[in-house]
Order: C-alpha cells, then structure tokens, then sequence
C-alpha cells in the first residue's frame, strides 16, 4: 500500500456483506477500517482524520442518517457516502442536500464505489492540506517582529489577531515606544498590505492648506487634485497624535469615520472610500482635549486598543533592539563596529531609557559612529555588579522566561533560542533552572 492510499471506515452490520465489501476495496489497493454498528464507528471518528466513511442507512440502534448528523458535529467536512436499499433512497438524497458525498442503492458495484471513494479523499486530502497550513499561517512569527521578552510575546499575539480584521485601531504609547513601527506592521500583515499605506501627521493638520492636503480638490473644480485620505482608498490611513490634531479638523475626521466618505474642496456630492483607521496618541489617560467633538473621535478609534510598554518594562528586548538597530546604521554608514567595552555594555543592561527605542537608536547610531559619551577609562566602582555578573543576570532572566513561555518544555526552548542541547542543559544546570518547576 502507499501512504496516499484512501482510507475508509466502512460501517455495515450485515456481517458478510461487510466481509466481502472489505475484500473487494482493499483489491482495489485501500485501506479499510470495518464497523458493525454506528457507534462503534462514532468511537473512532474525530476531527482532522483522513478516512472516508462508508454507512448503510438502515441498522439497528443508530442508523446511517444519525451517525452522519454526528460525524457533521464532529468534523462538517468528513466526506460520507451511504449505501441504501431501494427503499431509502428519498433519506439518501436528502442527505445529499444537507451535504453527503454520494450513495448507492444496493446491489451496487464495488468499482463504482471504489472511484466514489477516491474522488472523496481527494477532496479530503485537500481540506486537510489547507487546514494545515492555515495553522503554520496562524503560529507564524510576524515578519519584521524584533522582541523575546513576556510583553513583547503578548504584543505579537495581539497584533496577529488584529491584523486579521478591519477593525479600526487606537496605539496607545509613551513617546518611542514604536506606535508608528507598530502600525505599519499592522498593515503589512493584514489583507489590505498591497494597499497604500498613507500617515497624517500633526504637521499636515497645522498646515493652512489642511483640507487639501487631506482630502483633495474635485475633478471638476480648476487643478483638481487628490489627497491623503483618496490615495488610502482600500488601505490604511494612520492619524498619529490625534490629540493634538486641532479642534476645526475634527468634525471632519469624525464624518469620515463613521460614514468612510468625504467632500473634496469643491464637490457636490461625497465620495466613498474603503479605509483602516490606525490611529496614535501620547495620551494614555485620555486627558487631552476634552470638547465632545474630541471625545467622539477617540471613541471611534478607540474600540481596540493596544498600549505599547515602556522599554523598561520589557529591558531583555534591549540587546536585541540594538543589535538590530547596528545592522542598520552599519549598512547605512558603510562602517563596522567592535564589541561594546564593559562601561558600554552596562550601560545598555542597567540603563532605563527613558527615551525608549528612540532613545536606544540614537545610543546605537553613536556607537557606530563612535561618538558613545560612555566613560570607557578608570576603574570600575565596586558596588556596581561586574560585567559577568551582568551578562550571567541577563542570561538567566532569559532561559526563566523562555520556560515559562514554553511550560517547563526544554525541547522548545531549545529550538526558540537555537542552542544545542548539551550547551542548554549546561546553562540550566549552572544557574541551578529546574525545567520541571516552569511545568503547569
């Protein structure tokens, strides 16, 4: 037999009319599960399986007609095909209509079957395949994602499921947390990611030409032109700062939002667009402008919400902003840099940047291009822990997170952090890691 030979769980209390169905099928090079009654068979039956069921309709206790309405709760896509006598065939047919892949009225030829049977598994096959990798679509890691930490694994989920929707959006953030990283990310892992991503920010707003940069000079008005909103048609429109978008601009912002259709300068009639609100604002209280016009936009926006944590608050993420920000400014610069000397170094572990990633790009641009104000002369002072105690701090913070992620799993740990299995084990045992206190 080959490994794609269809599979069938063949349901039939008539003992030698199953026996010599099983024969028949398995000349035909299948695989075949028999089952004299339907509960038996129901036994078996779960989710993802690959075989076919084959069910007479008439049995005793469950019949056919009951065992495919409980396969359907089971599995809905599981294909099923009944055999019936002559006097069950209006159930058959029926059946066929809520969804049965075939029946055959006894006698019938086993041939016939057989090709029936082979259709089916095709169509199972397929549904499994896409099933499968809906699943890896659904556990990937987000392109362009940068971050190991609890939060920052939190963060990825959100914006995985987000992403999936058209909902509009509210990035709520001190300033350089990454709200306009986070948008864009967003985008690009949504449906609409072939579509134009367009940014408004608080300058287009303070700019006296406002309306039109936003939202365009009709065609049939003199030098027609279109704006920011029109060229977001079947994409994303990112409003950062709204709290400092000024009070005569929002009532607009508001009818755009609830209707998705604007006025251009000059037209008669409103124009339709298919737009993603993401907007972004520094006030994470809500302690802004606070006229009712204001309040009726941030309500809009704010149905979903995602507040982006300090980077104090998530500091095992900070080697691995900065390594990503150095490839950066390397390839820019054209330039490569050494290692961080000790004083550098604990200042990237021990700082708390309070300017968070914005704050922690320019450390690495400097660093590239050699203008850190570090002090890398002079002693140490001894109360400050040294470099390897650091290092070996930092270490061990990230093996106690990777296991609580991964339930105590050292397998998954092992494959997140790429390590070989003996380098792994060696670590855990000199910080003294017990695996199994991480396990639920």
């Amino acid at each position: 037999m080959t490994a794609s030979a269809p599979r069938i769980a063949l349901v039939e209390d008539d003992d030698a009319l199953r026996n010599s169905v099983v024969q028949a099928l398995e000349l035909e090079g299948m695989v075949v599960v028999p089952f004299a009654s339907a509960q038996a068979a129901l036994r078996e039956m779960h989710a993802d399986m690959a075989e076919i069921v084959v069910t007479d309709v008439r049995m005793p206790g469950m019949d056919g007609i009951e065992l495919f309405a409980r396969i359907r709760e089971i599995d809905p896509e599981i294909p099923v095909i009944f055999t019936t006598a002559h006097g069950d065939v209006d159930m058959a047919v029926e059946a066929m209509r809520n969804g049965a892949a075939d029946f055959f009225t006894k006698p019938y030829s086993v041939s016939r079957l057989a090709h029936s049977i082979s259709r089916a598994f095709e169509q199972r096959a397929l549904v499994l395949e896409n099933r499968r990798l809906r699943q890896q679509l659904d556990n990937r890691e987000i392109p362009g994602w940068i971050g190991v930490s609890a939060p920052a694994e939190r963060l990825q989920h959100t914006i995985k499921e987000v992403a999936r929707t058209n909902a509009d959006l509210l990035l709520a953030g001190a300033p350089g947390t990454g709200k306009s990283y986070l948008a864009r990310l967003i985008h690009e892992n949504s449906s609409r990611k072939t579509r134009p991503l367009v940014v408004a920010d608080p300058g287009i707003f303070a700019n006296e030409e406002a309306d039109l940069l936003l939202y365009g000079r009709a065609p049939s008005a003199a030098r027609s032109r279109s704006g920011l909103v029109e060229r977001a048609n079947g994409g994303t429109l990112v409003l950062e700062a709204i709290e400092q978008i000024p009070e005569h601009a929002l009532a607009r912002l508001v009818s755009l939002l609830d209707n998705r259709s604007f006025y251009a300068l000059g037209a008669e009639r409103p124009q339709a667009v298919d737009i993603r609100i993401i907007a972004t604002t520094l006030d994470l209280n809500g302690d802004g402008a606070d006229t009712s016009i204001a309040r009726a936009l941030r309500s809009r926006v704010s149905g979903v919400t995602i507040t982006l944590p300090n980077l104090v608050e998530r500091k095992q993420d900070v080697p691995v902003f900065f390594r990503e920000f150095l490839r950066n400014y390397e390839r820019e610069f054209e330039r490569e840099t050494g290692e961080l000397n000790e004083a550098q170094m604990q200042h990237l572990l021990t700082h708390d940047w309070p300017g968070n990633l914005r704050e922690l790009q320019m450390y690495a641009q400097n660093f590239v291009l050699g203008l850190t104000q570090i002090a890398t002369s002079g002693p140490v002072v001894e109360e400050h822990p040294s470099l390897r105690d650091l290092l070996a701090g930092y270490e061990k913070s990230v093996l106690e997170d990777a296991l609580r992620q991964a339930g105590g799993s050292v397998a998954r740990v092992q494959q997140r952090l790429d390590l070989p299995r003996k380098t792994l084990y060696d670590k855990l045992a000199r910080y003294g890691i017990k695996p199994a206190e991480f396990r639920s």
